[in-house]
Order: C-alpha cells, then sequence, then structure tokens
C-alpha cells in the first residue's frame, strides 16, 4: 500500500518537474534562453564550478551540461578560466552579458513564483520540500549503494 502511494507521489513529481520546465522555458525565452541554459548560468554565477561540479549540482549528465556550457561560451555568456585545484577541469564563470540574461530571467522569476506561491502558506511548501528533500536523500543513498 505504501509502495502505491508512492507510486502516485512519484508519478505527481514526474509531471510537476515537466510543468516547471516548462515554465522556466517560458520565463527564460524572452532572455533567448531555456530552462536548461538557464540553470547552467545561475550555476556559473559562483564562479567556482567546473562543469563537472555544475553536473553533480544539478543532476545532470556532464556530457550534457558541457554542450550546453560550449553553446553559452560561443555565444558570450560565460567563460572558462584556469581552476587551481584541477590543471585540465576549466571553471566556468559568468559574463557580464551572461549576468545581464540571468537578471532578465530571475526578475520574471521572482514575479511567476510571487503569484503562485500566494496560491500555498508557507507551512504547506516549508513541508512539500521536506518531503521531497527525504525522497531524494533516499534516492541519492540508493544510488550510491548500486541499488
Amino acid at each position: 500500500m505504501e509502495g502505491d502511494a508512492f507510486s502516485a507521489f512519484a508519478i505527481a513529481a514526474l509531471r510537476l518537474a515537466g510543468h516547471l520546465t516548462a515554465a522556466g522555458d517560458r520565463l527564460a525565452k524572452p532572455a533567448g534562453q531555456t530552462s536548461a541554459r538557464w540553470q547552467v548560468l545561475a550555476a556559473a554565477r559562483s564562479g567556482d564550478m567546473s562543469v563537472a561540479q555544475i553536473a553533480r549540482a544539478l543532476g545532470l549528465a556532464r556530457q550534457g551540461v558541457q554542450r550546453l556550457a560550449d553553446v553559452l561560451e560561443n555565444e558570450g555568456l560565460i567563460t572558462y578560466t584556469d581552476n587551481p585545484q584541477h590543471q585540465r577541469a576549466k571553471l566556468v564563470l559568468l559574463t557580464t552579458e551572461g549576468a545581464a540574461r540571468l537578471g532578465m530571467i530571475e526578475v520574471a522569476q521572482a514575479g511567476w513564483a510571487d503569484g503562485l506561491g500566494a496560491a500555498f502558506t508557507s507551512a504547506e511548501l516549508d513541508a512539500a520540500r521536506a518531503v521531497m528533500a527525504r525522497v531524494m536523500g533516499l534516492l541519492e543513498a540508493d544510488e550510491a549503494s548500486g541499488g
């Protein structure tokens, strides 16, 4: 029975992920970006992560993030710089133009989030986030153990 409830939860989470990605694409489009590119731009803001580190943080394949980063570099939105910790794994840095595009997206996202957030209490959202964090932790532990 718990398995049925978890399966229903997982299906709802997957559907939500699809809706959030579509919404992210709509929010990023005026800045000429997509949800995936937006995530890489946001990660590049810190300036202390390599492509592999960004991929791990986002739960994405390194090769996919590398392709996105290369496109963003070609568009002048990020740049690569030497990594004092690793000779070959360059750090990803946001350029001035990349920061401007990211800022456009984040302004749109803030208004969007305020509108949706008004439909819930902070306690409801905190509880939902806590359940999601527990599920992710269990899944990550299962993956780490080879399960």
